[in-house]
């Protein structure tokens, strides 16, 4: 689905880059993790498969498409949904708003259905109650659930997750990644998680570390 060629990334300096000639495949029905120390270049790989940035050198393909052909901006609007550590939710708004707005903003199909939006915050654990209170009355664990399940509101079978995980406990941890193996495994979305915990990856169908620039498939 999700493929990168010959893919590299420098900040000033070509010849120290950051990773290069990186070609990767991605599929939907699969989840994936991307390991790294913190500096080695993962967030910024995520950032360039999200649409959020350019490569320097190489390509990335969507099905047969470059992003380049597609635009970046009509990739991130109906091809990608990004779940941000920091949630990134509309701060002033419910949960049920929240999902109400981007399937609006996206033209998802079932964009204007409060009844679909209410059903899937019930399946992430937040109740019709929960879903009308503004979202800064939620704990971390719930706004990081409205946000993930604001991916499955809108159509995009691309989830790209930047450390999803880094301001959770452990019990919120394990329902949060069990969630992203719902999206992939029954809504055949393509699910790809940045993340610095190998108890996170390990829960992913495939893993990849990247280290010395480039990236190694560890499962």
């Amino acid at each position: 689905m999700l493929k990168t060629e010959g893919l590299g990334y420098w900040y000033q300096d070509k010849d120290q880059p950051l990773f290069q000639d990186i070609n990767l495949e991605f599929y939907i029905g699969q989840s994936y993790a991307i390991l790294g120390h913190s500096g080695t270049g993962k967030t910024t790989f995520l950032s360039l498969i999200a649409g959020l940035d350019k490569p320097k050198e190489g390509d990335i393909l969507l099905g047969d498409r470059s992003l380049k052909k597609i635009g970046l901006t009509n990739y991130r609007r109906k091809d990608v949904s990004i779940v941000f550590q920091a949630y990134n939710l509309f701060t002033y708004m419910s949960p049920l708003n929240n999902l109400m707005t981007a399937m609006a903003i996206t033209g998802a199909k079932h964009a204007g259905d409060k009844v679909y939006a209410k059903q899937i915050l019930n399946d992430f654990g937040i109740s019709e109650e929960l879903a009308l209170r503004n979202v800064q009355h939620l704990s971390g664990g719930q706004q990081q659930r409205v946000a993930i399940a604001r991916t499955m509101a809108c159509d995009a079978q691309l989830v790209v997750a930047d450390e999803p995980t880094g301001n959770l406990d452990e019990d919120n941890t394990r329902d949060v990644i069990a969630q992203f193996q719902k999206i992939a495994h029954e809504q055949q979305k393509c699910v790809i998680i940045v993340t610095h915990e190998p108890d996170v990856a390990d829960q992913c169908d495939h893993q990849f570390r990247l280290e010395n620039k480039q990236f190694t498939q560890l499962a």
